[in-house]
């Protein structure tokens, strides 16, 4: 029943559908046709939905149609985001569906000079897309005000939990108006994020457009067994088969990102890495060559593929296998986007065996072994110790950094030691 619906169904106005059909746009997805007429109605929403799955356009047309009568010129909608890329591809939505209608938006988040976000808000604009380090600064240094906002969105807020942005969104949620319309967006439903969107949300439509936690049907996935030694021969030899097009390889670490980058250019597979320490612009160009067939390669930590929206990458490879089973669901579905087929390869050593049979776990099905030269049947057995990775070395038989101990504190407050008890960089 849903597809046979067309945009016009919706009940848009003129402005959108001269926009939708401008992009060739006619039929919503599901959780556009399930989304949009309650989102009209000004109604909350929580929606479970995979990237790929046209969320974005799903909040962006309602919130473009409802502020059409609102003055202009103040922040009137804030959609929070939690990387650097997925903001900017929200804020061209809005400048594509938005295209006949007389509304500003900026983006803002951090890795690059504040001199032009700030400019931009100065001007006046109605819609600000941020990641929530930027904003809060932002906020401090009182260069936006949130007291107007009709419209509030939160997306992807799992991995907003994952980068540890769930304080900085409470202080954000402390600020905004008791009175708005709130969205919230998340592609699995955890005890934390059931309880940040009761927070959130008044009487909200729940929509969900596949069961959670599950994987898309048109991927097809594929596991190989193999060292950890014969990895990257493993993945040379898979790329240079001409079907694989257009590859994007996931790495547990942004070093690993950078090695198998340069491998890869060493033999002449034309690549790059995006990853937290890249700057906003490196980053940029990276994704922009990607997507125009420059290079065939992007190798991406978890964090800095959120937000990549490329309808016709071909194949996933997971080099390595996440330690949480739902990253390998928001991994490969990068791929078999849009109603296209895609192909999903992992490799497993030994040490991450535990990590696949937790991801069956949640898939609820076998992933195909795929037979192939480097194939090992240690990793394809491995077992209690032996299928967990390795115990990290430690700084010396005394160092007691669970216990803060007195030897402990004096370590801890020498010079050299005070690096450790920095907080990390926050990167978004």
């Amino acid at each position: 029943m849903e597809n046979k619906l067309t945009f016009k169904d919706l009940n848009l106005i003129s402005e959108l559908n001269k926009a939708l059909t401008k992009q060739k746009y006619t039929t919503p997805t599901p959780i556009q046709s399930r989304s949009i007429p309650d989102l009209l109605k000004g109604r909350d929403l929580i929606g479970i939905a995979q990237t790929g799955t046209g969320k974005t356009a799903a909040f962006v047309l309602p919130i473009l149609q409802n502020m059409t009568e609102k003055h202009p010129r103040k922040i009137k909608a804030l959609v929070l985001a939690p990387t650097r890329e997925l903001a900017a591809q929200i804020g061209e939505s809005f400048s594509v569906y938005g295209e006949f209608l007389r509304f500003r938006h900026t983006v803002i988040f951090g890795g690059v000079g504040q001199g032009k976000q700030v400019q931009a808000l100065a001007r006046g604009v109605d819609i600000v897309v941020a990641t929530p380090g930027r904003l809060l600064d932002l906020m401090q240094q009182k260069k936006l005000n949130l007291n107007d906002i009709e419209f509030f969105v939160l997306d992807e807020a799992d991995r907003m939990l994952d980068m540890g942005f769930i304080h900085d969104i409470k202080k954000v949620l402390a600020i905004l108006p008791q009175k708005k319309q709130s969205l919230f967006f998340s592609a699995t439903m955890s005890k934390e994020i059931n309880k940040l969107a009761n927070a959130l949300l008044k009487d909200p439509v729940h929509v969900e457009v596949t069961a959670q936690a599950t994987t898309v049907d048109l991927i097809e996935q594929y596991i190989f067994f193999i060292d950890a030694s014969s990895k990257e021969k493993l993945l040379l030899e898979l790329l240079r088969q001409k079907h694989l097009t257009s590859v994007l390889i996931f790495t547990r670490t942004k070093h690993r990102a950078n090695k198998i980058a340069l491998f890869l250019n060493k033999n002449d597979i034309a690549s790059d890495a995006i990853h937290g320490n890249k700057s906003q612009n490196a980053r940029t160009k990276a994704i922009n060559d990607f997507k125009t067939g420059n290079i065939k390669v992007l190798v991406a930590t978890d964090i800095a593929a959120r937000g990549i929206d490329i309808d016709d990458i071909s194949h996933v490879i997971n080099f390595e296998l996440p330690n949480e089973p739902e990253s390998y669901v928001h991994r490969i579905g990068r791929t078999a986007r849009a109603g296209a087929e895609g192909t999903a390869f992992s490799f497993c050593s030994a040490e991450e065996r535990d990590y696949l049979r937790d991801i069956e776990k949640l898939i609820k099905k076998k992933i195909k072994v795929m037979d192939h030269t480097f194939h090992s049947e240690t990793a394809k057995n491995a077992v209690g110790a032996a299928a967990k990775p390795k115990p990290k070395k430690s700084f010396g038989r005394n160092s007691g950094f669970k216990n803060n101990t007195s030897k402990n504190k004096q370590f801890n407050n020498n010079k050299s030691g005070n690096r450790f008890n920095r907080r990390p960089k926050r990167n978004v």
